[in-house]
């Protein structure tokens, strides 16, 4: 624990910032939840934009405004 999927239009995403982000994140979940480097994972998942609402916005975010520690603005 904790596991944090990132879900974002599909664009290319080099190596170097697919490292740069793993660290970003582990810093932060390190920091804040006091957990350790080893216990965290992350995983990236492309959404295509013309299916975002159904896979993303509708389930995730405006099906779980409580679990939301930031919302969007295009809401």
């Amino acid at each position: 624990m904790p596991h944090v999927n990132v879900k974002f239009f599909p664009k290319d995403v080099s190596e170097e910032q697919k490292r740069g982000l793993a660290e970003s994140i582990t810093a932060a979940l390190i920091e804040h939840l006091g957990t350790r480097d080893g216990a965290v994972s992350i995983s990236l998942e492309p959404v295509e934009k013309d299916v975002w609402n159904d896979t993303v916005v509708q389930p995730e975010i405006a099906g779980r405004p409580d679990l939301l520690i930031k919302r969007p603005d295009y809401l």
